[in-house]
């Protein structure tokens, strides 16, 4: 006698949706550890110079200019505690400087060094010479796509942890 099937509850999603979510779920997750064993880190020179936090520090400082401590935390979805643990490292070696506001001296603000600018251009050009290696055999068009399909991933889940605080 063959099996016999319940019919499909309604607010179930349907096998073929499990099996894409389940596929996509475990492309994420072995995407997340190939990312933090290479640390994407570029090729040549460069390569695993920079650990994440660093780059995506610095890339902040870069973008947003000078920016206290409790912004940058803010604008990185990160504690204030942490932000100032990172940063720390970032100053010792001269790539960060802590200067005082322009209009509360009291307050700090970070920036990039001319060191830091340079060093950052650096690591950027590195991993953007990695992004060209692994995509080499893609089209710009499926480039676009797949940058554009990674941000919207990326913005859910920040916008996720956000509504988790």
């Amino acid at each position: 006698m063959p099996p016999t099937t319940a019919p499909q509850d309604q607010d179930e999603a349907p096998a073929g949706a499990d099996a894409l979510l389940d596929a996509l779920q475990h492309q994420v997750a072995l995407f997340a550890r190939r990312a933090e064993q290479t640390r994407l880190g570029g090729v040549g020179q460069a390569r695993n110079s920079m650990d994440r936090a660093a780059y995506l520090l610095l890339n902040r400082l870069d973008q947003d200019g000078p920016t206290g401590v409790k912004a940058l935390a803010t604008g990185m979805g990160i504690d204030s505690s942490t932000v100032t643990r990172q940063v720390a490292p970032l100053v010792e070696s001269g790539l960060v400087k802590r200067t005082s506001h322009p209009d509360d001296g009291r307050a700090v603000v970070l920036r990039l060094s001319p060191r830091g600018i340079s060093r950052l251009e650096q690591v950027r050009a590195s991993r953007r010479e990695l992004m060209a290696l692994l995509t080499q055999e893609w089209s710009e068009d499926e480039r676009t796509t797949f940058c554009e399909l990674l941000t919207r991933f990326n913005q859910a889940l920040s916008e996720l942890q956000a509504t988790h605080s």
